[in-house]
């Protein structure tokens, strides 16, 4: 019985390690995104109460500090043009969605992955190559330079250590 109390608080320690390292690889753009997964749509929203896919968009850069339009076409005009097999952790994906130009905007979250603000489930994560968007994908900036790309978008050390501290503190209590 004790064993398996024990192992049982070990799984949980890892569990609670890597559900708080987030979602993603553990950046500060992660955690951002992680905690805002969820939220419902609400059209022109620009708060935790409920987001468009711009007002996500600008809401996520806002917390470090980088100011973004509320408008998927004026996003458009930001940054820098990235191919899609270019693609890195923080860039803008974008798509027509509406049959009239750019109207939908996503964050890239690596591993062919990007989060928005879905009209129909809120802040997710959906994949790129998802049947609906692979077909209105148009284009991706990069917002970030290299300095902010590597303090906010990449995974912090910090995080991973908090990760592996957990495991290991679990994996003493069986001694």
């Amino acid at each position: 019985m004790k064993r398996l109390a024990v192992s049982v608080t070990a799984l949980l320690a890892i569990v609670f390690a890597f559900t708080t390292a987030g979602a993603s690889a553990g950046s500060k753009m992660d955690a951002v995104i992680d905690e805002l997964l969820g939220t419902p749509y609400k059209y022109g929203g620009t708060t935790t109460k409920g987001f468009d896919c711009s007002g996500f968009t600008a809401y996520v850069f806002a917390k470090f500090g980088i100011e973004l339009p509320h408008s998927s076409s004026a996003m458009a005009e930001k940054g820098e043009k990235i191919a899609k097999e270019d693609l890195r952790e923080g860039d803008l994906v974008f798509f027509n969605t509406s049959g009239n130009g750019i109207s939908h905007v996503g964050i890239y979250v690596g591993d062919g992955k990007f989060a928005h603000a879905s009209t129909s489930k809120g802040v997710v994560i959906t994949a790129l190559s998802d049947k609906y968007y692979a077909k209105r994908y148009v284009t991706a900036r990069r917002i970030l330079s290299d300095s902010a790309y590597e303090k906010i978008a990449i995974e912090q050390p910090a995080v991973q250590e908090q990760a592996e501290k957990a495991a290991g503190a679990a994996e003493g209590t069986e001694a």
